[in-house]
This record gives C-alpha cells, structure tokens and sequence, in this order.
C-alpha cells in the first residue's frame, strides 16, 4: 500500500494552480469534471494533491486542527521561500528554519483558502 493523493477544495482552481502549479512547480498530473466538480491532480513521483472545485459549494475555511498542512519537497528551501512569496504573495507562517530532529530544513506558507504548506528540504 501507499499513499496516493489528499484532496482539498478550492474557491478558485486559478489561483490553485497559479501557487501549486506555477509557484510551487508540481506538475499538474490530470484532471477531470464529474458531477460540476473540477478535479486537478498535482504532485510529483510520491503523491498528488487533489484540488477539488465546486461553484456552488461555500469557500473553504481549512482548521489546522483538523488539517495541519501538506508537506512538499523542494531543493532548496530558502530560495523557494523567497520565489515562491514573490511571485503569490502569499503570507510565511513560519521559517525557514532548521528541524535537527527531522535532519531537514523547513517552512511553512499560507496558501490559496489559507492552506499550510510546509517546504521540506532534506539535509544529509
């Protein structure tokens, strides 16, 4: 067995795309529209996100206590940081900091809808 994706719901797949797409660099994998409900699969060798767009369905409103954040790895989390808050503005909710317990550098940013999305650097 293996993890296969996670799904969230969007309020808007441009601005979906435009982070997890453009700004993040995942590659956006397929798609398809069942029942008025768009779904874009993004991700890499390891996983998808499952963006899931409905218009008639109320913006969503994520609580970390119910999901904390979605994880991604990237090569250098400094410069990803950097780009990636340039070009979104999105807003940093933590880092980039170092996690020795975790040999791994991290941060964490807000994403469309106000998702977490933690940039995870492996350290050798």
């Amino acid at each position: 067995m293996d993890v296969i994706h996670a799904a969230i719901w969007v309020s808007d797949l441009d601005d979906a795309r435009a982070f997890f797409v453009d700004a993040l660099d995942l590659e956006e994998n397929w798609s398809f529209t069942l029942d008025g409900i768009e779904n874009v699969y993004v991700g890499g060798d390891h996983g998808e996100i499952q963006l899931r767009y409905d218009p008639d369905r109320e913006d969503p409103d994520p609580d970390r206590t119910e999901l904390d954040h979605l994880a991604v790895s990237v090569e250098d989390v400094d410069a990803t940081t950097e780009r990636v808050v340039e070009e979104t503005g999105c807003d940093v909710v933590d880092g980039p900091l170092t996690v020795d317990d975790a040999d791994a550098r991290v941060s964490f940013l807000e994403g469309p809808d106000g998702y977490v999305v933690e940039l995870v650097e492996p350290l050798e």
